[in-house]
């Protein structure tokens, strides 16, 4: 009976312990994000890797993109679709749209506008001790010879989005160089879509593959 008290005891307090918390974390974005949340999408990509490795107790992902967003859009609605949310680190992937929408229906965002509305999100974020990741946009386009019509702003404001991270001391995916890669590697045709995208945007799922594996190294890493 000695023995069992004690041994009772322990599990007691094993029932009561407090669960571990899961690290929340938020995917803040566009089209390519709101995708991102769906059946075959970068962030349930990521889910099901955490499943594979056994760390599903250890993480929550929530996708929080909508189509045609912008910067200056996601700074709008950060306080109800990021921060009311609490959570511990945010990924953001913005620029397309900035970029694009110029061509498309000249409603794109200056890049000078552009950096001040990816910092004052940040601030904000910063302002509530959240991990910040910051991703530059993939591509506009996948020829490889920098032929896509975008490739030059586009370039641009990747390399705003570097400044930004260098600045602020924040961890950086660079889906620019590494999509460029990819493709350099894959593309021999120089095809404008159909390696990593649907349309030269959106992703495929060799796309959402690729970004769903380069996340997820940075959520383990941390």
């Amino acid at each position: 009976m000695k023995k069992i008290l004690p041994l009772i005891a322990l599990l007691f307090l094993f029932a009561f312990m407090p669960k571990q918390k899961k690290q929340r974390i938020i995917f803040f974005g566009d089209s390519i994000t709101y995708a991102g949340a769906n059946p075959g999408g970068y962030i349930l990509r990521i889910d099901s890797m955490c499943a594979q490795e056994g760390m599903k107790d250890k993480y929550e992902f929530i996708g929080a993109g909508i189509g045609g967003n912008k910067v200056y859009d996601l700074y709008l609605r950060m306080e109800d679709d990021v921060l009311a949310k609490n959570p511990d680190e945010v990924f953001i992937y913005i620029g397309v749209n900035d970029v694009w929408h110029k061509a498309t229906s000249g409603t794109g965002t200056d890049l000078d506008k552009f950096e001040k509305f990816y910092q004052a999100i940040i601030k904000k974020l910063k302002d509530r001790n959240i991990k910040i990741v910051l991703c530059t946009p993939a591509t506009i386009g996948e020829k490889t010879d920098y032929s896509n019509p975008q490739d030059g702003d586009l370039n641009e404001y990747s390399k705003a989005i570097r400044r930004l991270a260098s600045k602020n001391s924040l961890p950086l995916i660079d889906l620019r160089k590494i999509f460029h890669e990819y493709d350099a590697a894959n593309n021999p045709d120089n095809k404008t879509k159909g390696i990593l995208t649907t349309d030269g945007v959106h992703l495929n799922a060799k796309g959402n593959q690729l970004v769903a594996d380069e996340m997820w190294k940075l959520v383990k890493a941390d």
